[in-house]
């Protein structure tokens, strides 16, 4: 058996057992008859960028998809393995949140390599996951100058993760009923700000 002793996941959890777990054992109990988070939200797996962290929610508030890159991708029902879909379409018509939130992030790996090509070691899955949105991104990017291509390439990412939301029938269908919000955002990592995308197609820095 591994030695724990200073473990940082094993000390994580003796902090929440000790100091947040009296103080939310209630709410605990009452989520274990069932959740209703508000939002769903599809971030990056990027250690740097935790919803639950940035929006300071409780537990049962938010739905979170994680992965690299933070991509939606388009409906494609075909009976192969679809993870983010199986969890957008168990968070919509099960849970059956009200938002939909992409949350894009600087400085992000899975991006950059839409742009500049997964490493060599990273061929089996990161290269066609990322391969999804390379095409667009490395479009909307092109001729822009070396300073601009980071950000610019995460705020597409984040638009063409919206675009691909839109093709799920049940998504649309709901978001036309105003039923259902979808917004993207952008963290900055070294500010901490949040920018939203704004109906003019730029991300604005958010009140």
């Amino acid at each position: 058996m591994p030695d724990l002793t200073n473990d940082p996941l094993l000390n994580g959890y003796h902090r929440f057992r000790d100091t947040r777990w009296p103080e939310a054992k209630a709410e605990y109990e009452s989520l274990a008859k069932g959740q209703k988070p508000h939002t769903l939200i599809v971030a990056c797996s990027d250690s740097r960028a935790d919803p639950a962290l940035i929006f300071d929610a409780a537990p049962g508030e938010l739905f979170v998809v994680r992965n690299v890159a933070n991509l939606a991708p388009p409906y494609e029902p075909d009976g192969r393995l679809h993870g983010v879909s199986a969890a957008l379409e168990f968070g919509v018509k099960v849970l059956e949140v009200s938002r939909i939130v992409v949350m894009g992030h600087a400085h992000c790996g899975g991006v950059n390599a839409m742009v500049n090509g997964a490493p060599d070691s990273c061929q089996d899955f990161v290269a066609p996951w990322v391969g999804m949105a390379a095409p667009r991104v490395r479009e909307e990017v092109q001729g822009l100058a070396a300073d601009q291509v980071e950000q610019a390439s995460e705020e597409a990412n984040v638009r063409l993760s919206l675009e691909n939301l839109r093709t799920f029938p049940w998504i649309a269908e709901r978001e036309a009923a105003g039923k259902l919000e979808l917004i993207g955002l952008h963290f900055g990592i070294a500010q901490g700000e949040l920018r939203l995308l704004r109906k003019t197609g730029r991300f604005e820095i958010m009140d």
